[in-house]
């Protein structure tokens, strides 16, 4: 028979760090799933023992020990075996810590193969963990632990850069972060022969971010040839990302397979029927022949183990695996789906009863609570598709009108596990805010409260009168900007805190079973956190914040995608109103806005925290930059106006972004001090710093260049 068609298998699971036990019994499924589907390979995600996200726990000798009990609970699991297990663990050795693939069959280890290149920039500290496999093509022994030796009936195990010998083919390993390298290794493993590519990542989600995975993955294997096995996390592993999963099988250029980005499901394993052929006839080109010819070879492993057993070329039942068009959301559903999946894997791991949203009636905590419900509608749809784990999750969390009784719709999920609290005041609330408040609550299902703060309000204000004799008045009525300011946080905090009363009142107030608080969400976009437009400690400090990761104009496609799409006509109306933080009375000749309050558009500041983190720009090269990309709407006076007045804002109110509230990452320009944003929150006046005087310099020498050309007079600036 021609060909030699293999059945490989690829995963997403949801790890969580630290959980050795539920990460080690979700490994074992997915081989389970994998060996049922027939494949003779699987798999599986980057650090998946332990979880990815461990942090300084990597640094105890707690992990390393674990991590190996979970490997010899797997190899003595013999429903495991007959299948080429790839699996992620952190290893010692030598005393150095590497994050490595440990590749096993029948209850032994066949290698070690460390990562090379780690990501240490954005989100990852890798490098502050482990040490990248210094040795290229370079291979030692691994002292196995006394437990493993009496598995493997040897003392030791290849570890390094290698790959591993079939009888059939060859297959190279890589991690992650290697992918994205510019010499990734595959390029040098596929010279030397290597035909089946495996990388393990734990790969977060940003918008937009899986069509650049696809093309590079495809990219690479349309240049090289072969069979690229791509496995990811997903859910939120324990910290502030989403590891959006999507698994892929790719031949040449071509996805055959790919798994679901966004899921519910703990495990999810994909397959794929390939033919070695394929590669072998993509491989025949000339110059290629002679670059391979000239390769330094690997050092290989051999196993006498196949992966196209010759009986199996004989069952014409087999199929190839056809191309497929890629699956891509729109950035609108990401958004939904990130989110959501997120928000339902915080809560049933956090153990709590429930969200709470303070909403404001404006279009960021509408933002918020819609996201909320969109996790009741993911949820909804695992429960209607009978998916286990979520089924247990709903009864556990949501205890539905009886033990055995699910919720039908997102609205009754809603109802049950999310309040929201709209907190007016009589001078300062209007009445469309608190209508839109209640209509969206309504729309939704969520339990709501109409509330006043007023009292504890004037009760907190004449503490001050009442100490010191002075009587503070906001601007309207001819306060100072202290006063103003004053009298505007007091409210912000009263609200926070008030919040929180709520959340832990209200299960209880509602005869909630179970026990638990409500989680408070926060609703402070990424670009009022770069500008600091919020007062510590207010309604911006809560449990966690779903979208401060996204600027405004993302939450508004978002807004005006889910109108239609989740059939809410009163999410429109967020859309018209204007954006106001409603701290100030409402006169008739005034109304509080937030973009006039922050001195810049929301557009504006995108394009500033762009610039700031992305292309990492100070000041002057902000300055520099803009005064081309804005030369038609504004004079390079006015540019050096806004980016000196954006630094300035920025840096009295860096000191905010140290307790800004946990966000789910979106933008790689944010703000988050904690994980992601490594700047001081202490910092010189601007207003006198040499950047600024560089700024002023370049402005007049512009206006000098600008007037001569305007007189018809050439040369150069001095």
């Amino acid at each position: 028979m021609g060909g030699h068609l293999i059945t490989v298998a690829t995963c997403a699971l949801n790890q969580w760090a630290l959980d050795w036990e539920g990460n080690t019994q979700r490994i074992i499924e997915s081989i389970h799933l994998a060996k049922k589907s027939g494949a003779r390979l699987r798999v599986g995600p980057e650090l998946e023992i332990s979880g990815y996200g461990l942090l300084d726990h990597f640094k105890e000798q707690d992990t390393f020990l674990h991590s190996l009990e979970m490997l010899c609970r797997i190899l003595s699991d013999k429903s495991c075996y007959g299948i080429i297990i790839d699996v992620g663990m952190a290893i010692q050795f030598h005393s150095v810590a590497y994050n490595c693939r440990v590749i096993c069959l029948d209850g032994k280890i066949l290698l070690i193969r460390p990562k090379r290149y780690l990501a240490n920039d954005g989100n990852y500290r890798e490098q502050r963990y482990f040490q990248a496999w210094a040795h290229e093509r370079g291979s030692q022994q691994y002292p196995l632990p006394r437990m493993l030796q009496k598995l493997q009936g040897a003392s030791h195990v290849p570890i390094g850069d290698l790959l591993l010998s079939t009888p059939d083919t060859c297959l190279g390993y890589e991690t992650c972060e290697e992918m994205f390298t510019p010499a990734a290794p595959h390029i040098n493993m596929s010279l030397d022969g290597a035909e089946i590519f495996t990388n393990s990542s734990a790969s977060h989600w940003e918008p937009l971010k899986l069509e650049h995975r696809m093309q590079l993955i495809c990219g690479a294997t349309k240049k090289i040839g072969g069979v690229y096995l791509y496995s990811n996390i997903h859910g939120c592993d324990g910290d502030r990302l989403l590891y959006d999963g999507c698994p892929m099988i790719i031949v040449n250029g071509d996805i055959v397979a790919q798994g679901s980005q966004f899921s519910l499901k703990d495990v999810e394993v994909i397959t794929a029927t390939v033919d070695l052929e394929d590669v072998r006839s993509y491989r025949s080109s000339c110059s290629r022949q002679s670059q391979a010819a000239r390769t330094a070879a690997y050092p290989r492993i051999q196993t006498a183990y196949e992966l196209s057993p010759e009986e199996e070329d004989f069952d014409i039942t087999k199929r190839r695996s056809i191309p497929m068009k890629p699956r891509l959301h729109c950035l609108e559903e990401e958004i939904a789906l990130a989110g959501g999946c997120y928000l339902w894997d915080y809560l049933r791991r956090s153990n709590q009863a429930g969200y709470l949203v303070p909403l404001s009636g404006g279009i960021d905590s509408c933002a918020t609570a819609t996201l909320v419900f969109s996790m009741c509608r993911i949820v909804m749809k695992a429960v209607q598709e009978g998916n286990p784990q979520v089924i247990a999750d709903v009864k556990r969390i949501a205890k539905y009108k009886g033990e055995n009784v699910l919720p039908e719709t997102p609205q009754d999920l809603c109802n049950q596990i999310f309040s929201t609290i709209y907190m007016g005041m009589a001078t300062m609330s209007s009445s469309e805010t608190r209508k839109r408040a209640k209509d969206l609550a309504e729309a939704i299902g969520s339990y709501h409260i109409d509330l006043n703060i007023d009292d504890v309000y004037n009760a907190q204000k004449a503490l001050i009168e009442k100490t010191t004799g002075f009587d503070p008045k906001f601007k309207v009525h001819g306060g100072s900007h202290a006063e103003n300011i004053t009298l505007q946080c007091l409210q912000a905090r009263i609200r926070m805190c008030t919040a929180y009363e709520f959340g832990q009142i209200l299960p209880t107030t509602r005869n909630r079973p179970g026990g638990g608080s409500l989680l408070v969400l926060g609703s402070a976009n990424v670009g009022e956190s770069l500008r600091g437009y919020l007062t510590k400690y207010d309604c911006s400090s809560a449990d966690i914040n779903p979208i401060g990761g996204l600027d405004k104009s993302d939450l508004k496609r978002f807004i005006r995608w889910a109108a239609t799409d989740f059939e809410i006509p009163v999410l429109d109306d967020f859309l018209s109103a204007p954006a106001t933080a409603e701290l100030e009375p409402i006169t008739d000749s005034y109304v509080q806005s937030d973009e006039q309050d922050m001195g810049f558009t929301y557009d504006q500041l995108t394009v500033l925290g762009r610039l700031r983190k992305e292309a990492r720009l100070g000041p002057y090269g902000t300055f520099q930059r803009l005064c081309h990309d804005w030369s038609e709407s504004y004079s390079p006076a006015e540019v050096a106006d806004i980016v000196k007045r954006f630094y300035h804002f920025y840096a009295i109110n860096r000191h905010k972004a140290t307790t800004l509230t946990p966000s789910l990452h979106a933008q790689p320009y944010s703000t988050d001090d904690n994980r992601f944003d490594m700047r001081p929150f202490l910092y010189p006046s601007f207003w006198q710093s040499w950047s600024f005087k560089r700024i002023d310099a370049d402005v007049e020498k512009m206006k000098v260049q600008m007037a001569k050309k305007k007189d018809g007079v050439d040369g150069e600036i001095d």
